[in-house]
């Protein structure tokens, strides 16, 4: 591309440099190569390697990690061999931008774990990373859109995803790619002012600062940032003085065009007694729902989580010069085929058979871990999901989701928040606590008094009663949960 890929080697000619940079954009798409090359790169041929010149070394780290292969194929393709391709900081991009370059990023190349902290805004020279990061997020077709989505933020200033609201299940990434957005940002412009911390903290830090009379500090400190990062926002929910309060913060950073990205268990309209006015300012940018991962997915995060846990467990048997043990195939297969709930359990099951294998000192065989896991996992049982559940019992009685997960004491409104209640303590491990946090922050007693009344009407086979837009609608208790638990389990 003319003033952003040039040749500065005799040995070879603008015209190859232009075509590996066409072959490398067909290779990885027209979208990666604008966010990452464009503008951001140069290449170079010199002594027979490819160099790629870019404005700091967090840039350097990420391209080396997700498309050295695609360079090298793209070179490849020109020049009729795969030269080695080496990657440096140039001064010259680097004064294009308003980043700025030190010490600490020419150790980025080769990072080493940070300590984590959490929320609040420090000064820049002690601001310390956060424990999780972009480059060690392992993208599948389940987390792509919310992958792709966290690039355009730290890569654009001004980002079209203004909120961007990411929501899944429990252990499928949220965390870790708010956190990936922070350090990202934090080493791609240096200068920007970013905030991380949970919708918790933020509830603590507004009381602490009515009791104390500093409202108006933690005000500016909370509106006078250029990134806002919230987890764990459905916290909010029945706190009507805090949504409030950081309604007014909302406002403030977006009116300043200033960026926020928030993560929830739940959509915007799925998270109960949340005001009107937060609902629409988060529907109003970038939402996006993370699902759990599919197997490849998972086959993938275990052979990355292998690498980090083996040396820390096999650590005196390789301080004595033996090679490092290998998690073998099958083993990784076996585990993310038998574990499929979220990415904490998963690696859960995978550090199981590590430390058994390192502390019996014994090869990680697929028996060893069958054994290991025995108690671990649950090959039989299907997965059922509580969206699933709410999805079938919504379509059921002619309702939505949303009014499942409202006050609403309409008759139908109310049986179907039964049912659900009733199928998702039957079907799935969360406990009462947990359903009803999940369907609209219900008390745990509701949820209970719930399954009593269906368990009741189960028992009597009685018949329930409901309108839909059809008219009035009667069906036995039986027939009701026979036909809810065929839809789920499908």
């Amino acid at each position: 591309m003319p003033g952003t890929i040039t040749d500065e080697s005799p040995s070879s000619t603008s015209s190859q440099i232009e075509a590996i940079a066409k072959s490398l954009a067909r290779e990885i798409g027209a979208e990666k190569y604008r966010i990452w090359f464009s503008g951001s790169a140069q290449l170079s041929l010199e002594k027979g390697c490819l160099q790629v010149g870019v404005a700091n070394a967090f840039t350097a780290r990420w391209i080396k990690s997700h498309f050295a292969s695609d360079i090298e194929q793209a070179a490849e393709s020109v020049l009729g061999r795969r030269p080695r391709v080496t990657f440096s900081v140039l001064a010259e991009l680097t004064a294009r931008r308003p980043a700025r370059i030190d010490k600490r990023d020419s150790a980025a190349l080769n990072p080493s774990p940070t300590p984590a902290v959490r929320g609040g805004v420090a000064p820049q020279s002690s601001r310390r990373a956060l424990r999780l990061h972009l480059d060690t997020f392992v993208v599948g077709p389940s987390n792509e859109l919310a992958y792709n989505a966290a690039q355009i933020v730290v890569r654009e200033q001004d980002s079209p995803f203004n909120p961007l609201f990411i929501h899944g299940g429990y252990g499928v990434g949220k965390t870790h790619l708010l956190q990936g957005i922070c350090n990202a940002v934090s080493q791609c412009r240096p200068e920007t002012n970013w905030m991380y911390l949970s919708a918790e903290d933020f509830a603590n830090q507004f009381i602490l600062g009515l009791k104390t009379r500093k409202l108006e500090q933690f005000r500016r400190r909370m509106r006078q940032t250029d990134l806002l990062a919230i987890d764990d926002i459905h916290f909010l929910s029945n706190k009507p003085s805090t949504q409030e309060e950081f309604l007014h913060t909302f406002n403030s950073i977006n009116l300043a065009g200033k960026q926020v990205v928030l993560v929830s268990d739940a959509s915007p309209k799925m998270i109960g007694q949340l005001s009107e006015k937060l609902v629409n300012r988060f529907v109003s940018g970038m939402v996006v729902k993370i699902d759990a991962p599919d197997f490849a997915t998972r086959c993938k995060i275990c052979e990355q989580c292998a690498r980090t846990m083996i040396p820390t467990a096999f650590k005196a048997k390789l301080a004595a010069g033996s090679q490092a043990p290998e998690v073998s195939p099958d083993v990784i297969h076996y585990i993310a085929h038998s574990v499929r709930t979220n990415i904490r359990e998963l690696e859960g099951a995978l550090l199981k058979v590590i430390a058994f294998a390192a502390l019996q000192g014994k090869r990680m065989t697929l028996t060893m871990a069958k054994h290991v896991l025995a108690e671990h996992v649950e090959r039989c049982d299907p997965i059922v999901h509580l969206s699933d559940i709410e999805t079938a019992v919504a379509q059921f009685f002619g309702t939505s989701q949303a009014h499942i997960h409202s006050n609403k004491k309409d008759k139908t409104v109310s049986i179907a928040r039964h049912f659900s209640m009733y199928l998702a303590r039957k079907h799935t491990k969360m406990s009462s606590s947990e359903v009803g946090r999940l369907m609209g922050n219900k008390n745990h007693a509701t949820v209970l008094v719930a399954c009593k009344k269906i368990e009741d009407l189960i028992k009597r086979d009685a018949d329930v009663h409901w309108r839909s837009a059809a008219g009035n609608k009667v069906a036995r208790a039986r027939e009701v949960i026979k036909g809810l638990e065929s839809c789920v389990s499908r």
